[in-house]
Order: structure tokens, then sequence, then C-alpha cells
């Protein structure tokens, strides 16, 4: 869209909001993590030491707790509590070692995600003491 005003009403329409498409981002990298997790139900069973009513109450609660993350990644606090979340995984170890490399690697993906979101705010910040140029 341009900045041009609406034929209709003469207003321009207000700027995109790009934390909004951030949290969107988010929210599908924990439904992605959601699918792996449950892609690993049928390792743990095949692979594993067998599946146990322990290691799928363990991986299912780990894809509901995800799940019900993604309804909150516009608060404030969320890229954090996503952090959290991969250390719970990471514990994984104990079902099966690939349970916790999934929490490893998804780790690395939040800890880019935090990276890229904490750059963002910061040259936000920076170009917010900027003049704005002459028209």
């Amino acid at each position: 869209m341009t900045d041009q005003p609406s034929a209709d009403t003469g207003a321009v329409p207000p700027p995109a909001d790009p934390w909004k498409s951030f949290a969107g981002v988010m929210a599908g990298t924990l439904i992605l993590e959601v699918i792996v997790v449950l892609l690993a139900i049928p390792v743990v069973s095949a692979v594993g030491g067998g599946l146990t009513a322990a290691s799928l109450g363990y991986l299912i609660g780990v894809a509901v707790l995800l799940v019900l993350l993604t309804g909150l990644q516009r608060r404030p606090w969320a890229i954090w509590a996503n952090l959290g979340a991969q250390l719970v995984l990471v514990a994984g170890f104990v079902v099966y070692p690939a349970v916790g490399f999934i929490g490893f690697l998804f780790g690395a993906v939040w800890a880019l995600i935090a990276y890229l979101r904490a750059e963002v705010r910061r040259r936000q910040a920076y170009l917010a003491t900027q003049a704005p140029p002459p028209e």
C-alpha cells in the first residue's frame, strides 16, 4: 500500500506494525516446533527405550505447552518464555537423546530470534533519534 490518500475517505492508512508480523513469525516457529516434537513420538517408540506413559506424557505435555505459548506471542515477555520452554525440551535427554537435541536445535533458533528482535529494537531507537528529513 502507498501513502496516498484513500479515494473514499481522504485519510492516509496507518503504517503496518512490524511487531505484529514478528509475533506471527514467533507463533509460526512454535507451531513448527510442535510438529517436530510430535514427530518424535514414533521415533521414541521405535528406536528409544520404548514409549512409556511418562515419555508419552512428557512429549504431549511439551507439545501442549508450545501450542499454549503461540497465543501469547504479543506479550513483551513471550520470547523469554519461548527460550525457557527450550530448557524443558532439552531435559528430554532423559526420554531420548534426540529429543534433547531438538531442544538444543530450537534453542539456537530462539536465540537467533531474540538477537534479531534486540537488533531491530536497537535500530528503531537509533532512527527515533534522527531528525526527520526536510520537506
